[in-house]
């Protein structure tokens, strides 16, 4: 009853705005472009208030869970293959898996997915598993997969352990000065490793119960191989030695030690289950402990495996003819800017009152957490960016729900904003700078150990999350967090590129952060013709495509000659470059009105923009994300601010 009334006032509110009149003399339909997509948006909203759209990676995470149900043997006949048909409708015409759609070869995912098929039961001479098979075998076979996939082919022991970093579970044990410890590796490092270590150390291997092997995908047979490692630098060198060396001396481990280390990692992770969420609330770190936890001795029926067992269910996508697993859910994240997009319409005010209240509930104040470790005497205030993940917190989502609460004006909201402030506050790196879940977690010697291949081991400050953060601050309370807003600012300008745009840790790429520094800047009182905010307004028109709309390929993340450049335009990152360009005060710039026009144009009769792009890292190179939910509220966004402005209102 309530969101009929509200979708009745936003159509009255389109019919009747007067700013209609300017934008239909240049060729614009503005107001109802906007109700239709405000519309739609609110027909998504769950009757508790948030929203939650689909978050869809690479055919690694269906692969892996196929991979899960043979390592258990706990197999769901009905499951399996609508995974299958998932992973095989999205092989590529080069033979293989990409990280993303329309990308490149990736060795790694190709190889889990290839297994995947065939623990199924797809035929080595099918001729889809010929064509994978040959394009594996032409990048040097398995034995040439990242470290993870190798861990996974050793677990179905399909390679020696040595092909895989020595990574004992008494790592556990190592005191905080050392030069590893887990309080010097990210969130999602300590959660995925944990229960890896438990796994490690035992030697676990899979049941396998239709004992399907892969020896085809390897150039050397494995126990003949020898070379399972590539030298990335001459720390990795030297790092890869005395990883060798100490391989040497696990066997004089005392037994003792092992039994105390495999202790602290299983209190680790049960301190940490996190209910029917998951450990960290993301898919690798929860089938590790599904497993180890199994390993260890508790039953099927244990409550612990049940829950495990149960948050790995939940991140299924079941069709009626194919599924996949997402990595994790955000419904945090979506609410979040849901809320700021509905807010940004000004047609239906209280829209964003259901979804508010529901985040409300959601905010992390006393629960234990990690990141307590490096501030213990700073109070809680955060939120995550799952339904549930109490021990991490997220600054990003913290920083954008506070926005959304701050636009509101709700009264209910300000006890909530200002604990999320003092707790961002409080998460401030040395540097200037704001990282997502850490604080200072900046040894970047740790990427170059064997184990970390990924480069992904850390969680640095970033400029997207940097922006929010004080964007936030700013709006709370300018002369309290007057220094923090200082140095973030400073942070903010030596990580401005020579080109003029900032790097997009968590968006692809530079149009996602320089869109997140302009918006900052703009609420931080920087003036439209401050030289870094023109070097940035010249490089967002510099990029904008033909259609008037912009794109971007995650291949930006290895080639900066790549930057904000893709084959084709999207609806959302388009939104974020002109959010970007009118936060610089270039609302009726033509560049501007090129990229509304291109949202118009391309939005569909259900009010929104439909797009299969996988443009958000999870890591830089190594992992990418769709979110179902970017092309839904971002658009929008964008075309409600340009008809606020064009009506003579401003942010």
């Amino acid at each position: 009853m309530i969101r009929r009334a509200l979708q009745a006032a936003v159509l009255l509110d389109e019919r009747e705005a007067p700013g209609d009149l300017l934008f239909k003399e240049q060729g614009f339909a503005l107001g109802e472009s906007v109700g239709r997509a405000l519309n739609a948006l609110l027909s998504h909203q769950h009757p508790d208030g948030y929203w939650c759209y689909e978050l869809e990676a690479d055919c690694t995470i269906p692969s892996e869970y196929i991979l899960m149900m043979h390592f258990m043997d706990e197999i769901d006949e009905d499951l399996q293959p609508k995974l299958a048909a998932y992973i095989r409708h999205h092989q590529a015409e080069h033979g293989g898996w990409p990280l993303y759609q329309g990308g490149a070869f990736d060795l790694s995912c190709s190889v889990k997915a290839y297994y995947a098929l065939k623990l199924v039961g797809d035929s080595a001479d099918a001729a889809h598993m010929i064509r994978a098979r040959d394009a594996i075998l032409d990048e040097g076979g398995a034995a040439r997969a990242n470290v993870f996939t190798r861990i996974a082919l050793a677990l179905f022991r399909q390679l020696p352990w040595r092909g895989v970093p020595f990574i004992p579970v008494e790592i556990m044990l190592l005191p905080r000065w050392f030069l590893f410890h887990l309080s010097k590796v990210s969130y999602w490092s300590r959660t995925v490793m944990v229960p890896l270590l438990i796994l490690y150390s035992l030697k676990a291997k899979a049941r396998n119960p239709r004992n399907v092997h892969i020896p085809e995908l390897f150039t050397t047979p494995p126990d003949k191989e020898r070379d399972y490692f590539t030298v990335r630098s001459s720390l990795n060198r030297v790092l890869l030695m005395l990883e060798r060396t100490a391989r040497l001396l696990e066997n004089f481990i005392p037994a003792w030690v092992r039994r105390r280390a495999l202790r602290c990692a299983e209190q680790w992770i049960i301190a940490r289950l996190n209910g029917t969420d998951g450990l960290g609330a993301i898919f690798p770190a929860m089938v590790n402990a599904h497993e180890a936890l199994a390993l260890l001795g508790y039953s099927a029926e244990h409550p612990y495996r049940v829950m495990t067992g149960e948050a790995l269910r939940r991140l299924l996508v079941i069709e009626s003819d194919r599924a996949y697993c997402q990595p994790c859910v955000s419904p945090v994240w979506d609410t979040a800017l849901a809320c700021c997009a509905v807010q940004e319409t000004a047609a239906a005010p209280g829209a964003d009152q259901a979804g508010l209240d529901w985040l409300t509930t959601q905010q992390l104040l006393e629960e234990p957490g990690d990141w307590r470790e490096r501030r213990p005497s700073l109070q809680g205030g955060g939120w995550p960016f799952q339904f549930g993940n109490g021990h991490y917190p997220d600054l990003d989502d913290t920083a954008a729900v506070g926005w959304a609460m701050i636009r509101s004006g709700l009264p209910e909201c300000r006890m909530p904003i200002e604990r999320a402030a003092a707790w961002i506050c409080g998460m401030q790196s040395k540097s200037g700078g704001f990282a997502s879940f850490d604080v200072d977690n900046t040894h970047y010697y740790l990427n170059e150990i064997p184990f970390a291949d990924h480069g992904a081991l850390l969680d640095p400050p970033t400029s997207d999350v940097t922006a929010r953060c004080l964007l936030f601050l700013k709006l709370v309370d300018p002369l309290r967090y007057a220094d923090a807003i200082a140095r973030g600012l400073q942070f903010l300008r030596e990580q401005q590129e020579e080109e003029g745009c900032w790097f997009g840790r968590w968006g692809t790429n530079y149009i996602y952060g320089t869109w997140s520094v302009l918006a900052a800047l703009e609420i931080v009182g920087e003036r439209d013709d401050a030289p870094g905010m023109q070097r940035a307004v010249r490089w967002l028109k510099r990029v904008q495509r033909p259609d008037g709309g912009w794109g971007e390929s995650n291949d930006s993340y290895a080639d900066r000659d790549l930057m904000g450049a893709a084959p084709r335009s999207t609806a959302f990152q388009t939104a974020w470059a002109l959010l970007g360009l009118m936060a610089a005060g270039e609302a009726h710039s033509e560049a501007v009105q090129g990229g509304i026009e291109y949202l118009q144009r391309t939005q569909n009769a259900d009010g929104i923009w439909h797009s299969d792009e996988f443009t958000a890292p999870g890591f830089p190179r190594v992992f990418y994300l769709r979110y179902h939910g970017y092309t839904k509220y971002f658009p929008l966004w964008a075309l409600a601010r340009y008809q606020r402005l064009g009506n003579g209102r401003t942010h």
